[in-house]
């Protein structure tokens, strides 16, 4: 666990406060930042009423999201009652609303703070790890306030996430430091190298495979009702390439406010050397996390928008799932 951050982010570089980010270009960026430090020391049911409150108006001025989120919803839950996925679509626009604030609190708020909102169970789990030397794949899901659980989680045990650089340099400073208060350093995502590096030395690295990244090293593989979902195959070359465990973790906000970290026993039987079998098992777990709490998760994004060749785009109203 000794090599340096410098050896972990190779080529890409840390992002730096420069003075540039003080030129006008960058006002708004500041502005947006300060907004939230100063969200960030409200009451926190305070929070939870204005996050409410700004996702309700936010679907209101982004129709769009609010289509594609039904949509997700449908094309994964075809069986399930209407009035079920209205409700889930319901509680997800707020809570798309609360995320905003618990960025905020994932970036600003003291350990204390932090401390007294999120109980985490199982880490038992990853003390067996540490004692045995093997590093950690802590396989995630985009729900909405992952930000806030690694954030928990790296004040009781320090990890690496794996993170898209932001395009405006100013915000990804903020970024960068925010993300990386409780955790060892952050890991471009095309930095494969590091990542490698990462659970060779026995180091626990923040994984979120459940996006559509594209062709790029994927394959399709079911997801729900979804037969055919655009799956990434990074996660066969981590633990092809360094027999690390896989250990799943969902963070769910209960219906009290407060927040449960739970992490899980390393998964077995983890099909090797196989991307297709292995995107169908990275698939399943996905597929539990998000049932912890799909209402906290990110359902905004068209998750299934890359489609084997030949077939329609499954984001026209007409079209239905493809069942399995």
């Amino acid at each position: 666990m000794g090599t340096s951050d410098n050896t972990y982010m190779n080529k890409y570089k840390k992002p730096a406060f420069k003075a540039e980010f003080l030129l006008p270009r960058y006002w708004g960026t500041l502005i947006i930042i300060s907004v939230m430090y100063l969200l960030s020391l409200l009451p926190f049911k305070v929070q939870l009423a204005l996050g409410r409150n700004i996702g309700r108006l936010a679907m209101r001025l982004m129709r769009k999201r609010q289509v594609t989120i039904r949509r997700n919803l449908e094309l994964c839950f075809p069986h399930m009652e209407e009035c079920q996925r209205e409700a889930i679509l319901k509680d997800n626009i707020d809570n798309t609303g609360i995320a905003l604030f618990e960025t905020a609190m994932a970036w600003f708020w003291s350990d204390k703070r932090v401390n007294k909102h999120v109980t985490i169970k199982g880490m038992e789990h990853l003390e067996a790890l540490e004692k045995s030397g093997k590093g950690a794949l802590m396989l995630a899901v985009h729900s909405m306030n992952l930000e806030l659980g690694a954030r928990a989680f790296g004040i009781k045990k320090s990890g690496t996430g794996v993170y898209r650089p932001n395009n405006n340099p100013c915000f990804d400073y903020f970024q960068y430091k925010g993300r990386s208060r409780s955790n060892r350093t952050l890991i471009d995502r095309k930095n494969v190298k590091a990542m490698l590096e990462a659970l060779k030395t026995g180091e626990r690295v923040w994984y979120a495979p459940d996006h559509d990244y594209g062709n790029r090293r994927s394959t399709f593989a079911p997801l729900f009702a979804v037969k055919n979902a655009c799956t990434t195959t990074g996660t066969s070359l981590l633990v092809d390439s360094t027999d690390c465990a896989i250990v799943p973790f969902t963070m769910v906000r209960g219906k009290d406010g407060h927040y449960t970290l739970t992490i899980s026993a390393p998964v077995e039987g983890f099909p090797k050397e196989d991307h297709q079998r292995a995107a169908a098992f990275v698939n399943q777990i996905v597929e539990t996390s998000i049932m912890a709490s799909p209402s906290q998760y990110m359902w905004l994004h068209r998750r299934f928008k890359t489609r084997p060749e030949g077939e329609d785009c499954l984001y026209k109203p007409r079209l239905i799932p493809s069942l399995a």
